[in-house]
């Protein structure tokens, strides 16, 4: 994982890890700024490397952030820290699609 349970993120306190994905890991993260629960989309450094991975990335921040309906989560911030892109959202306590 990229960012360990219990750390720092920048202003994100990082809580538990909830997956990984082709585009990077998720976490569970505290916004310390705005004391509120989110979901921490963090892009590996590795792929940072990579201008097509970073743009898809950032793509996908920005189509995510333009849309605005109750079944769809709420893009919060899109940024860098510490050489990683990451992407701050609502977060939905539930059960997943899988289960």
């Amino acid at each position: 994982m990229t960012a360990a349970p219990k750390k720092r993120f920048g202003r994100y306190k990082i809580l538990s890890a909830i997956g990984a994905g082709a585009m990077g890991e998720v976490f569970l993260a505290e916004d310390t700024k705005l004391e509120r629960k989110v979901a921490l989309k963090i892009l590996p450094q590795k792929f940072t490397v990579n201008q097509d991975r970073l743009n898809r990335f950032i793509r996908e921040a920005k189509a995510a952030s333009s849309l605005n309906h109750p079944n769809i989560i709420t893009i919060y911030e899109v940024g860098k820290f510490g050489g990683a892109n990451f992407i701050a959202t609502e977060f939905i306590d539930g059960e997943t699609l899988r289960d």
